[in-house]
């Protein structure tokens, strides 16, 4: 795999991508529907975390035969969300690079939402559900599971404001994006593979002196399936004292690329050549 090729792509928008199963074909319908409406030079690509429900696969049979610019990434073993994140924004060709939650939380109004904000000059831009103009679309029988995701984001986030040089109320927010300058300085010092990567990658921006924009979002909740229970939260928590260690009076040296990761499609120069 070869990153930062150049060429004509603007904005790529990175998915980290874990056994969505069935749940993959509305994201990918969705994701082929914005591609073929947009105006804007976009790449998208679906990063598979370890996928075992043979998604890699299906993903890269409606990539090849749509022949839109989209990519998919695989390696084998389940890495986390910040280790896939980090592979597909190095990976990436854009002059932006923005990643979001595969089930379309944030949907894609709210992607260009932040693609905006970066074309206008933002270093990095973030969705905050904490931004007065953000809304919350729910079910009404998800109201006390709302209520729980809440509460859990308020205290991860009161912490992670006391422990790190972070000042953002919504640190997890699934949608985020930077300049390409900006991920090649920031991306390769973060080494936290799970959901705390978020938290590090604000505190590399703090440090390193890169602003950050915060936009509202519209989030859409479906259901009640969740990543972030109290179990993930004592590990997120372990995160934040294992960031402010490595990062409290040193900034990481850039690590080296990960040669395990494995592009299951054909670039866009090596598709327009077999036209």
């Amino acid at each position: 795999m070869n990153p930062d090729l150049g060429g004509d792509v603007r904005t790529s928008l990175i998915f980290p991508t874990y056994n969505p199963g069935p749940g993959i074909a509305p994201v990918w319908e969705a994701t082929r529907d914005f591609l073929q409406s947009s105006r804007d030079s976009w790449e998208v690509l679906f990063v598979c975390d370890g996928c075992s429900d043979g998604t890699p696969q299906r993903l890269q049979s409606l990539a090849g035969s749509s022949r839109l610019p989209v990519r998919v990434l695989s390696y084998a073993g389940n890495r986390g969300k910040g280790f896939a994140v980090r592979q597909g924004m190095l990976a990436a060709r854009g002059d932006y690079r923005i990643f979001a939650d595969v089930d379309l939380a944030y949907g894609f109004d709210d992607i260009e939402r932040v693609a905006e904000a970066l074309w206008s000059g933002a270093e990095m831009a973030i969705a905050s559900r904490e931004h007065p103009s953000s809304e919350v679309v729910f079910p009404p029988r998800l109201l006390g599971y709302l209520f729980r995701r809440h509460l859990q984001s308020a205290v991860f986030g009161a912490l992670a404001r006391l422990l790190l040089p972070i000042q953002q109320r919504d640190t997890q927010a699934g949608l985020k994006g930077m300049s390409a300058a900006a991920v090649r300085q920031i991306v390769p010092r973060l080494r936290c593979d799970g959901f705390g990567f978020d938290c590090e990658l604000l505190t590399a921006c703090s440090r390193l002196g890169l602003a950050i924009e915060e936009v509202p979002a519209r989030v859409r909740y479906r259901d009640a399936a969740s990543t972030t229970g109290w179990r993930t939260v004592r590990r997120m928590l372990g995160d934040l004292f294992k960031i402010r260690r490595e990062w409290r009076k040193t900034i990481p040296a850039p690590l080296p690329l990960d040669e395990s990761v494995v592009e299951l499609t054909p670039l866009p120069e090596q598709m327009r050549a077999a036209a």
